[in-house]
């Protein structure tokens, strides 16, 4: 039931509970359903390009690099390799450092070489998907500011499943889903920042000793209103970050509505004053 729910919510199902147009296209795509809206939601976001490396990054190495040895060149190299933005665009950055220079670092790094073929062998199956359904796909910008601002918003449309808060300054992130509370993978980029990010959207989490949540980027509360449905947000088990976020929700609505308000009421005055020009010729 909690997989029909999931669909539902992605909009891959129509009210009779079949596929809908978009989930007869989400379909095609050999990946996690939240993965495949956010490949489609990054047509309209410009940023195919970068959502396919990413797609193909989670899907098959997400966890490519290997428990590094107590070694300073090791984990130098591997703080070289991560972006600051977040463990999604380290992905990015590693896929990209792969292609361009080969697999011979990888044992300097203690990364796995055999994910990066994988995930290079599904990105180009993706690829090639994509082309043969007429998708439209954006040249790569990647790391542009505005390149990893559409990225989130593309990664929000499909993954608002998978968010938690840090409710309490320490790295303690509680699902918004269920209640099960988790840290971040030791790692993450964020691992050691402080204070650590308040919101994030995970790729995984593990329940174990010490649950964990891996592949993490930081996002604004603001993002994950607009991007997930509305009945989501109001579906949410009652907590303080659900009730942050319908707060938040009611205050754009309002903002909105005022804006919209202010356009009418703009319209009407140039309309009277058109009528008045008229009047006057």
């Amino acid at each position: 039931m909690q997989a029909l729910e999931d669909l539902d919510y992605l909009a891959a199902l129509d009210d009779d509970g079949n596929l809908s147009e978009v989930g007869i296209v989400m379909s095609e795509f050999p990946l996690d359903p939240q993965i495949s809206k956010s490949l489609l939601a990054a047509c309209e976001f410009q940023c195919v390009s970068e959502m396919l490396t990413l797609a193909a990054m989670l899907t098959v190495a997400p966890g490519c690099f290997l428990p590094p040895p107590h070694n300073a060149s090791v984990l130098s190299f591997r703080r070289d390799l991560q972006h600051p933005e977040g463990d999604h665009l380290t992905l990015i950055h590693l896929y990209n450092y792969y292609k361009e220079h080969g697999d011979g670092w990888c044992p300097d790094a203690a990364v796995c070489p055999r994910s990066l073929h994988l995930a290079d062998l599904l990105r180009a199956e993706l690829l090639d998907i994509m082309q043969r359904i007429e998708l439209p796909i954006s040249p790569p910008t990647f790391p542009d500011e505005d390149c990893i601002l559409n990225l989130t918003r593309a990664l929000l449309s499909g993954g608002f499943l998978k968010v938690a808060r840090d409710v309490d300054g320490q790295g303690n992130y509680v699902m918004l889903t269920h209640k099960h509370v988790a840290n971040l993978h030791p790692s993450s980029v964020y691992c050691g920042r402080t204070p650590p990010p308040t919101w994030v959207l995970y790729h995984d989490f593990s329940i174990s000793q010490d649950n964990c949540i891996s592949v993490a980027m930081e996002i604004l509360p603001e993002m994950l209103v607009e991007f997930a449905p509305q009945y989501y947000l109001s579906n949410l088990p009652v907590s303080e970050s659900r009730d942050l976020l319908m707060e938040l929700r009611d205050r754009l609505q309002d903002t909105v509505r005022s804006e919209e308000e202010e356009e009418v009421s703009l319209k009407e005055e140039e309309e009277e004053e058109e009528k008045d020009l008229c009047c006057l010729q």
